[in-house]
């Protein structure tokens, strides 16, 4: 029975990769900086299968704790903003250094680090080069990772879909971002132009399956798989579904560049901010997988479409829905 311990178990993807572990028997430490905070994952295995344990990616010592004796080890530690000492470079790259030294000094048989499509040392966002130089430090310090590279990522506690649905249940415009200048067409004047940035959005379940597709398969070491669902979708276009299955609805306002710069700047500023200055700068470039890349197809999996889960997965805000009594209008 294999051990493994998983660095952010706590997570949206993180608890989908507790829950394939523990069903197919593996003994699991789930490595979070509050193990308190992570006592429901218990529930998902037999007693004493799924353990939460104390570790900070920062700190070296109770990384190397965390890995002494384990067969398999999963990093899917990231921020999406930075906050007091949780910065970009700490933790996605220092971070991400930690993790892989700490595994290879301990023998660990597979290594599986989650990164994110664009990834790069010359992107603009600071959030996307911090995750390239991740990349490179885990490939240094254990060639035989597999980096998984997800688009958007939906499901039941993703901060994209869950996040916009929620702010649709108030009676305000909702914005539009990475919209280029209004495009006439043959239809007529288009005043999102041409939507706005693209993304290709990955169902949670199906990245935690590459997940564990990856760990202990000798086939994937050493490679990057870049993972998207099987439709793209402009910013515009994942309004409109938001809209549809909370059957509501908003006014769309495109948000030019410097518009979305200064809103990125200002609510930066907020403890916990929809929007932030590094966010736009990701903005001007499409999450999409690569043509070139290895992809979900190559692990054997099949990719959920977003229309088929987000039905479901959005009754909560849905106007009228069994979760609400009131709704606002």
């Amino acid at each position: 029975m294999p051990l493994v311990t998983i660095f952010g178990g706590s997570g949206s993807i993180g608890r989908q990769v507790v829950k394939l572990l523990a069903q197919r028997g593996d003994q699991v430490r789930v490595a979070v900086r509050d193990p308190q905070a992570a006592l429901f994952l218990k529930s998902m295995g037999d007693v004493g299968q799924v353990t939460p344990i104390q570790a900070n990616i920062r700190n070296i010592n109770s990384v190397h704790s965390a890995v002494s004796g384990v067969d398999l080890v999963v990093n899917l530690v990231g921020i999406l903003h930075e906050s007091g000492p949780q910065r970009f470079p700490v933790v996605q790259t220092q971070g991400a250094q930690n993790v892989a030294t700490a595994a290879a000094n301990a023998g660990v048989q597979s290594f599986v680090h989650l990164s994110a499509i664009g990834a790069s040392q010359t992107s603009p966002s600071a959030y996307a080069r911090s995750k390239a130089a991740g990349e490179v430090a885990v490939m240094e310090a254990f060639p035989s990772a597999s980096i998984l590279r997800p688009s958007v990522v939906f499901g039941p506690h993703d901060q994209f879909f869950n996040r916009f649905a929620a702010l649709a249940k108030f009676p305000m415009p909702l914005p539009v971002f990475g919209c280029g200048l209004p495009k006439m067409t043959m239809e007529g004047l288009k005043i999102f132009g041409d939507g706005g940035t693209r993304f290709q959005p990955v169902y949670v379940g199906d990245v935690a399956q590459a997940i564990i597709t990856c760990l202990g398969e000798t086939e994937t070491n050493g490679k990057t798989y870049e993972l998207g669902g099987p439709q793209v979708y402009s910013f515009y276009e994942l309004m409109q579904l938001i809209l549809r299955h909370t059957r509501r609805w908003r006014p769309l306002i495109p948000v030019p560049s410097s518009m979305a710069s200064a809103m990125g700047f200002f609510m930066g500023l907020l403890p916990n901010p929809i929007l932030t200055l590094d966010q736009v700068r990701q903005l001007a470039i499409d999450n999409v997988v690569d043509d070139a890349s290895l992809t979900l197809s190559d692990l054997g999996i099949n990719p959920r479409a977003a229309e088929v889960i987000l039905p479901e997965m959005l009754e909560f805000y849905r106007r009228g829905g069994p979760y609400s009594k009131i709704q606002p209008l």
